[in-house]
């Protein structure tokens, strides 16, 4: 049986957690704008390199949205913590890796940023799922607060992973001299659920599968 004790802790708990994910939203925002800088200079195709300018555009926005939700909440956007500075270094990682790329190996520096994005927009997405579902149990201004900016993303962060990703599968095809479709599917779809994610990519699964027994 919970005691009221155990239940203040509890709550305390929460709300140190809550004021955790968001300072490492606000990071993973403010380090995807980096990633996004530094992708666009390895995009060689112009329809990833359009897609990805328009992803920095909406990241920058994102990193003010979460902003927002610091006023409102009343937390300081400035202040660290462990979790923060670990999302930061890892958005530097990524960065460090695509200069590496673009530098010592540009032929495959695309392939290399968009796996890079992928991995930021994973941490991104999981964020905004988090702050979704933290809107459910929160009242007031703080869960209009989260609402509003989780409705306003959601979208978004959606496709930045789902498209990203299938931008991923396509370019490999391509280097490895197989069948690739670019735009990839994910974007031509305009697929913006996990469901729908999932589906594209099975049925390109089965499509390169039937192209191989047909060459082999």
């Amino acid at each position: 049986m919970k005691t009221r004790e155990s239940m203040k802790e509890k709550t305390r708990t929460n709300s140190k957690m809550m004021k955790e994910l968001l300072g490492q939203a606000l990071e993973t925002e403010m380090g995807g704008v980096k990633v996004y800088r530094a992708a666009i200079q390895c995009a060689r195709n112009e329809d990833l390199r359009e897609e990805w300018s328009k992803y920095l555009e909406q990241t920058e926005r994102h990193v003010e949205i979460v902003r927002g939700i610091f006023e409102v909440v009343g937390l300081d956007p400035e202040e660290d913590s462990p979790g923060r500075e670990i999302v930061r270094e890892k958005g530097a990682a990524l960065v460090s890796a695509m200069q590496k790329a673009l530098k010592e190996a540009p032929e495959a520096a695309e392939i290399v940023a968009a796996e890079c994005v992928v991995d930021a927009e994973t941490k991104d997405h999981a964020n905004w799922q988090l702050i979704g579902a933290l809107s459910k149990y929160t009242q007031g201004d703080v869960q209009k607060a989260l609402a509003d900016a989780y409705d306003e993303v959601e979208d978004e962060e959606d496709e930045h992973l789902y498209h990203t990703k299938g931008w991923c599968r396509e370019l490999w095809l391509d280097s490895l001299g197989l069948d690739a479709e670019m735009p990839p599917p994910e974007e031509e779809e305009d697929v913006k659920t996990a469901l729908d994610e999932a589906k594209t990519a099975k049925k390109r699964k089965t499509e390169i599968e039937k192209a191989g027994k047909k060459a082999s």
